[in-house]
């Protein structure tokens, strides 16, 4: 999973070829320590996207500029367009977000 260094790099790295899963999460966040066992095994049954892990609270002005408030979320882009998201204030099940990921690959 890549971690961005910097707003910049975020920028950079959606303008790349492939479509990319931008995970928001936080350290403080409850349903986001649960999902986050689970996000190796959904990185690896989905090798044909990138997935882009962003922490909300260092990124705070691009999880509003993408209306993303509940976490954790997951936003797909490519060539810097929204494909889907998957954003709500619930718990995210594994089999919810690879239900998710199968409707877009």
């Amino acid at each position: 999973m890549i971690v961005p260094e910097s707003v910049e790099d975020f920028a950079t790295l959606l303008k790349g070829d492939g479509k990319f899963v931008c995970y928001f999460t936080a350290a403080w966040c409850g349903d986001c320590r649960f999902i986050q066992p689970h996000m190796p095994s959904i990185e690896a049954a989905y090798p044909s996207l990138t997935f882009v892990q962003i922490d909300r609270d260092q990124y705070l002005e691009v999880a509003k500029l993408w209306d993303v408030y509940g976490i954790p979320s997951f936003v797909v882009v490519e060539k810097g367009q929204e494909l889907g998201r998957f954003v709500s204030r619930d718990r995210k099940t594994k089999e919810e977000i690879e239900a998710f990921l199968d409707g877009l690959v």
